[in-house]
């Protein structure tokens, strides 16, 4: 049964190279074909291949409006499909790896650099995953409020400990700088193709696949 990974879309190369390596590493775990959709910016939309029975994964941090209202209403009606929850606070561990890859230690102070939204449900994902990730605060990139710079600068001095900022972001790009420039003593990667995160993925898939089959 297809496996469909929706993602957001971005027109930055960067963007498009980690979905396409995310998707590469999901295929050598399930035997089934896997393509890649978009919600937004890029095509194929996902309402383009979803042809018959399949599992999308939304691969979003946070529930936010393309995951309430944009793929489902390009998938419509089409029987033998199901829409998975998204990736969303599954990908907390590859985030607490990217920070240890970026150095952080004791004593740091850690705050989440997020995308933003203005949904209130996807911002109240956020913060949960700061709580999991254990950071003191969240800052956003756009859309939300309190921006990453003011959070950065908030506690920067603050007796002493760096600040670090863990990247709620799934690919390098623009929201990636915007962290980078925030002020932060450390920025860590966005999560990118982690293989926590494809394992995460595989199993939002099995579990989408069980569903179908129950009900077919």
């Amino acid at each position: 049964m297809k496996l469909v990974l929706a993602f957001h879309g971005t027109r930055d190369p960067r963007g498009v190279a980690v979905c396409a390596s995310i998707a590469d590493r999901v295929r050598v775990l399930v035997d089934v074909p896997v393509v890649v959709a978009y919600a937004d910016v890029l095509q194929p939309d996902v309402r383009s291949v979803v042809d018959g029975p399949c599992v999308v994964v939304p691969v979003f941090l946070a529930a936010g409006y393309h995951v309430r209202v944009d793929i489902p209403a390009q998938i419509g009606s089409r029987a033998g499909v199901v829409v998975t929850p998204p990736l969303g606070v599954d990908a907390v561990p590859a985030v607490l790896d990217r920070l240890r890859e970026a150095g952080v230690r004791a004593g740091d102070v850690v705050v989440l650099g997020a995308a933003g939204s203005s949904d209130e449900r996807a911002l109240g994902d956020v913060r949960r995953a700061a709580s999991l990730v254990g950071a003191v605060g969240v800052g956003y990139v756009a859309t939300a409020s309190p921006s990453v710079g003011d959070v950065v600068r908030g506690f920067a001095g603050f007796s002493g400990r760096r600040v670090v900022v863990a990247s709620w972001l799934l690919a390098p790009g623009v929201f990636q700088g915007v962290l980078r420039s925030c002020g932060a003593d450390v920025v860590a990667e966005p999560v990118g193709a982690h293989p926590l995160v494809v394992e995460a993925l595989v199993r939002r898939y099995f579990a989408g696949r069980a569903l179908v089959l129950r009900s077919a």
